[in-house]
Formats: C-alpha cells, structure tokens, sequence
C-alpha cells in the first residue's frame, strides 16, 4: 500500500542466465509509455503517502469497537486518533516530516528516481570533459581498478531512512537548480512538498511537458490537503458520536474496515481508468482511451495482461470476514441482553 514495488523474480535455469533481477516495474513504464500511459508510480499518489496512516485509523477503529464502555470507548479513540493527528500533521505540514514516513514508502520513492531512463538522460547531458572522465573512470573498472566514487550513496546501496531522505533532498535540490530561480523552492522536507515533487517528476518521466503537469500536480497536493483535513474531520465526528452513545456511529467502527476490499477494488478500478483514459499525445502510438482489466487477463494492442490479487488482498478478505463475524456476535448479545451500545 505504500508503493509500487518489483515483482518479478531472478530465473535460474541452465538456458538463461540472469545476473539481477529484471525489473519490472521499469519494463512495463517503458512499453506503457509508448502508447502514451504515465508511469505506474503516478498512480494512488495521495494514497501511499497517507496509507500508514490511514491503517493507524482504521487499527483504533477496530479497538474502539471492541470496548463494550462508552466513555472507555470514546477515551480510546480520542487517544488514539489524537496521536495520529500529531504524527500525520508533522509528517504533512511540519519541517524534514519526510522522515515521519516508513522505509516502504522511501524506498518506493527512491526507487521511481533511479529509472534507466533518468541516468540516460543524465549521461546525455554530460559535458565532453565530463563525458570522458566517464569514460576513463569505466575503462579503469573493467580493468580491475577501483575507482573511488564521491558521490551521494547509490540508491541500491542505501540502507537506512537516513540514507534514503539524503538521497531525496540531493535530488530535489539538484531538480530545483535547473530550474528558473523565480521558480525554485527551498527544501522543507515536508511530506506535502515531497510527494508533490516527486509526483511531477514522475509525470515528466517520458513526458515533459510542464505546461500540462503543473495543474495536475496542484490538484493532487489539494487532494492531499483534502484528505489530511478529512480524516481529521472524521476523527472528530466519531469522537463525538460514541461519546454520546449513538448506535451508528459505533457500529461504523466495524463497518468501514470491514469494507476494506471494497474501498480497495474501487481504488484500483478508478485508477485504473485514469491511465487508460489519460493517455498523453506525445506517445509514440496513438490507441482510443481504454479500461485495463481489472481481474483476470486482458489485452492491449498486441500486449496481453494480467491481473490477478495477492496474498495481501487475501488477507484483508480475511480480515473483513473476521470483522463481519465479530458485528454479528455482537449484535446477538446486545438483543439477548436487551441492552444497547
């Protein structure tokens, strides 16, 4: 939930040797993007940077329908949701809030950045005396010689939150210097300035066109703004409703991570949507808008998909199961006692 990592898997057979694994979030960006699709990190953007704490609610939630005590249960969730709001508004709004997030969600950010297609264009860009340092600095290593490399640690290499962030801010200030000076920004390390950054950088992957990203970008930092506030709200309203004693409000504790898969098919449907409905002119063939197949194998121009869930789906089915079980005992005592929530 809080990013697009790599699926695929090093093959070991005697007719195909492989040194690393293929990766296969960057194979499949390259061919979407000849058919106009954006990068698959451009989707659930809002969504990953706010799915910890998203779990952390609906986790209280859950706690809070087990209390049979109002006013325990209340002073659980406004706990609970206390301390989320705190954490989540130091990671969205306050200075280096970056570093708020989890490892997951760094590495997946990371990872988006170190793409084939961003070193090729940086090695294009290179200047002929730095292009032959490169070139001498490659001979010396394919003859045995190391070469000592002074710059910021290789993103396969980084291992700590610390790394990852270093890694983060080094490109975002070297992204802000080659813009205008009247449009750089000065690093706050927010997690709002960073998803935005790196939303548009992802956009301008394949296709750089600013003129068009900037409004996207401005409406998916609203969105974030909109969701932050809205869980805030919803925080509240739930406070205040179990701490009067009204039934439904109570019962939402159950229902809304019950309906987990749901909220999550629907998400990725409506995702999926927009990268078939979104397809940028600048793609080297043009196809009509189409919907990617949800579940099951599809096909796409001479391309065929597949789209099947993982053990984690899996195991919100089960955990909604499980939630839905636990509504209906409850709802059995409460009428045998005659009593109410």
């Amino acid at each position: 939930m809080n990013g697009v990592f790599n699926g695929c898997r090093k093959v070991e057979k005697k007719e195909i040797v492989e040194e690393e694994v293929l990766d296969c979030v960057h194979e499949m960006d390259t061919i979407n993007h000849y058919v106009g699709m954006y990068p698959i990190a451009a989707g659930g953007v809002v969504e990953k940077a706010f799915s910890q704490f998203l779990v952390a609610f609906l986790g209280i939630m859950v706690l809070g329908f087990m209390c049979v005590r109002p006013r325990i249960r209340a002073a659980i969730l406004a706990i609970g949701f206390g301390a989320i709001a705190v954490w989540m508004a130091m990671a969205w709004y306050g200075e280096n809030g970056i570093r708020f997030e989890n490892k997951g969600y760094l590495e997946a950010l990371v990872h988006a950045l170190s793409t084939d297609v961003e070193k090729e264009s940086e090695e294009e860009a290179l200047g002929s005396g730095q292009a032959i340092i490169e070139a001498l600095k490659k001979s010396l290593e394919q003859s045995g010689v190391e070469v000592e490399d002074k710059k910021s640690t290789p993103a396969g290499k980084m291992e700590t939150k610390a790394d990852l962030i270093e890694f983060l801010k080094a490109s975002f200030e070297a992204d802000q210097a080659r813009k205008p000076a009247a449009e750089r920004q000065e690093w706050n390390g927010s997690l709002r300035q960073v998803m935005a950054w790196h939303y548009e950088k992802t956009l301008g992957r394949y296709f750089n066109n600013p003129a068009e990203i900037r409004p996207m970008v401005e409406k998916m930092t609203l969105a974030g703004d909109v969701v932050f506030w809205g869980v805030i709200l919803a925080m509240i309203v739930l406070v205040i409703g179990n701490l009067i004693g009204m039934a439904i409000f109570y019962w939402l504790l159950a229902i809304v991570p019950a309906l987990l898969p749901v909220f999550f098919v629907i998400e990725y449907s409506a995702w999926l949507w927009w990268y078939g409905h979104n397809l940028n002119e600048m793609g080297a063939f043009t196809v009509k808008p189409f919907m990617p197949t949800v579940f099951g194998d599809g096909k796409v121009a001479q391309f065929t998909t597949h789209s099947y869930p993982h053990y984690g789906f899996g195991l919100m089915l089960v955990f909604s199961g499980l939630l839905i079980a636990a509504m209906l005992m409850r709802r059995r005592e409460l009428r045998e006692a005659g009593g109410s929530v």
